[in-house]
């Protein structure tokens, strides 16, 4: 399959200071609690806690709280969401989650605008999230990972879906100008 000409290109990653001061708070408190059980139980011949463990599942359960914190710092350093405006259509690709692009349809794409939203009371934060109606309905879905900027889609069914970006104006023409040219349908 040959790749179409790229447009537009952005690349976003978690980078929030606040997001990184619980990962790393979270990560030096689990190791600090383990490391002194451990510290306790194997070194003082002490046991640790009013029902302590076994020696070996302490051991073990050290070990698999290390490599969650180390997994979900890893999660958050490697992750980002990729946005592509290509000759032939508008693709996302929010990385570890989705393996290749997903190229996203546009035939029926009523409104494109830049958007200043709310993270968290729009959408409950940042990642791949949903947007409910009073219903109850799915109102729309958004993809992003940093700020309170981007790309609101809207369709002509009434839902919506927002692309995060640290550059709306540009993404926004960009989709506009696909759109204009009748590719990306």
């Amino acid at each position: 399959m040959s790749r179409s000409a790229v447009q537009y290109s952005e690349t976003q990653y978690f980078r929030q200071l606040w997001l990184w001061l619980i990962l790393g708070g979270s990560a030096v408190l689990t190791a600090g609690i383990f490391v002194h059980g451990l510290y306790v139980q194997l070194g003082q011949g002490r046991p640790w806690g009013d029902n302590p463990m076994s020696d070996n599942a302490l051991i073990v359960t050290s070990i698999l709280m290390f490599l969650f914190e180390a997994g979900l710092i890893a999660l958050f350093a490697w992750g980002h969401l990729r946005t592509e405006v290509r000759d032939d259509g508008l693709y996302l690709r929010f990385v570890p989650f989705h393996l290749s692009y997903h190229r996203l349809p546009l035939a029926d794409v009523a409104h494109v605008e830049p958007v200043t939203y709310r993270p968290i009371m729009d959408y409950g934060g940042w990642g791949i999230r949903y947007s409910w109606g009073s219903s109850g309905a799915k109102k729309g879905k958004a993809y992003n990972v940093s700020g309170n900027r981007g790309v609101k889609l809207t369709y002509t069914t009434g839902r919506h879906l927002l692309i995060g970006s640290q550059q709306p104006e540009e993404l926004a023409a960009a989709i506009e100008s696909l759109r204009e040219s009748g590719a990306g349908r």
